[in-house]
């Protein structure tokens, strides 16, 4: 399973807001801030403050599939 976190960084495109200040503002490492950079797995919690700062859902700032559906996950021939 994979997911990605461009609907995140969208938003704070769009909210006109820094990753550092979401950092700062949700009460979040830097360590929780590079692994979301890089698609990987966080704590719930972390995506939890994350929301309660955005003001919106999990289904707003992640996006979740199964690896064989992920455009950027090869098939083995």
């Amino acid at each position: 399973m994979s997911r990605s976190y461009n609907k995140l960084w969208h938003m704070l495109i769009d909210r006109n807001m820094s990753r550092s200040e979401l950092r700062r503002q949700a009460g979040i490492t830097t360590n929780a801030l590079a692994k979301l950079g890089r698609n990987e797995s966080v704590p719930l919690v972390t995506l939890e403050k994350i929301c309660v700062v955005l003001n919106c859902g999990l289904d707003d700032i992640v996006e979740h599939y199964a690896d064989d559906k992920d455009p950027g996950v090869r098939q083995a021939l």
